[in-house]
Formats: structure tokens, C-alpha cells, sequence
């Protein structure tokens, strides 16, 4: 009952206007200038409303990645869908990628400042450990899905082959925000090749 009650109350419209507020306020002053009293001011709610809906800081920013993974799992599910090929499939992981790193950059600062919240917080990176599970288990489900239409042949295990993607592409991400002037044209070339042989393409 606890639990449902937990998850009518971030259903909310309030909760998605202090989440919002949240995204939009680590975009523009970092994780840790994005105060409570900024948010609370930004989203239109009372301070308190904030620790009612979500506790502490971390606690919020976790509420951010997760809803804003769900959307970005939704994102490349569309896009993998139409996928007959296994150039079709790499297509639709770098296009989810190069998206993020170009339009919402501030999804991986959200991911950094949690790594390091974790790290104080048993609770914390065990939440955040939980979702990238779930993202990991998901996305290895359908390229096991693709993997029965004939689409791909794994050539290892699907969720090892999506930790080892995602690893990859988290770090591609970190280099090429760390410094936007580089040419990473090579390096990114180098990542698909080394993904299209897991995919099973010669």
C-alpha cells in the first residue's frame, strides 16, 4: 500500500514540475548549484513539497535519470523496431547516442554526480545500480528479440554485449563532452566496428 501510495504521489503534476525544474537547473548551474530553494522557486512549489516528494537532493536527481531513461528507452525501442538489419540496428544506438551527447548533455552530468552520491550513499547507488539493471536487462531482451528474427548473431552473452555498448558509449560520451573541439570521427568509427562485431556482422 506504502508503495502505491509512493508512486500515485510521483505520478503527479507537481512531482513531473519539480523534476522538470530539476533537469532544467542542472543544465544551467551544474548538480550541485541546483539547490532545493532553486528547484521549489523554479517548479512553483513550496521547499517543503520537495522533501515530501523525494527526501534529499540525490533522492531527486535519481527521480530525473530514471524518468528521463524511461524516455530515452522508449526512444531507442522506436527506433530499433524497424531495424531488418544489423547496420540497422547499429544506426539506431548511434543515433540514441550522438542525440544525447548533441541536445541533452546534462543527462550524463546527472549520471556523474550520482556516481560519486553513490559512493556516500549505500542507498543511493544501490537505486542507481537498480536502474541500469533494469535499462541493461531491457535493451538485452530485444537485441535477444532481434537475435530470433535473423536480424543479428550475438556473439556473446546479450547482456554482457549490452554492459560492454554501454560502457562504451558512457565513455565516448565523457570524452567528447570533456572536450567539444576534438575530432572523435576516429574513435567513433573504431566503437562501431567493434559493435558490429559483436553483432555478428563479419
Amino acid at each position: 500500500m506504502e508503495a502505491a501510495t509512493k508512486e500515485r504521489e510521483l505520478s503527479g503534476d507537481k512531482a513531473q514540475r519539480i523534476v522538470d525544474a530539476m533537469r532544467d537547473s542542472v543544465a544551467r548551474r551544474g548538480a550541485a548549484g541546483s539547490t532545493f530553494e532553486h528547484v521549489a522557486r523554479e517548479a512553483g512549489v513550496s521547499r517543503g513539497l520537495l522533501h515530501y516528494y523525494f527526501g534529499t537532493k540525490e533522492r531527486l536527481l535519481v527521480e530525473v535519470v530514471r524518468r528521463d531513461t524511461e524516455l530515452r528507452v522508449d526512444r531507442l525501442d522506436e527506433r530499433l523496431a524497424g531495424a531488418k538489419t544489423v547496420d540497422g540496428v547499429l544506426d539506431a544506438l548511434v543515433a540514441s547516442l550522438t542525440d544525447m551527447i548533441e541536445n541533452e548533455p546534462g543527462f550524463f552530468l546527472l549520471l556523474y554526480e550520482l556516481f560519486s552520491a553513490g559512493r556516500r550513499n549505500p542507498d543511493i547507488q544501490r537505486e542507481v545500480g537498480q536502474l541500469f539493471e533494469k535499462t541493461r536487462s531491457h535493451v538485452a531482451e530485444v537485441l535477444q528479440s532481434k537475435e530470433e528474427e535473423g536480424v543479428l548473431k550475438l556473439r556473446f552473452a546479450a547482456e554482457d554485449v549490452v554492459s560492454y555498448l554501454f560502457a562504451l558509449g558512457d565513455g565516448f560520451a565523457l570524452q567528447a563532452l570533456s572536450d567539444p573541439t576534438r575530432d572523435t570521427t576516429g574513435a567513433f568509427a573504431v566503437g562501431v566496428a567493434s559493435a558490429r562485431y559483436l553483432l555478428g556482422s563479419e
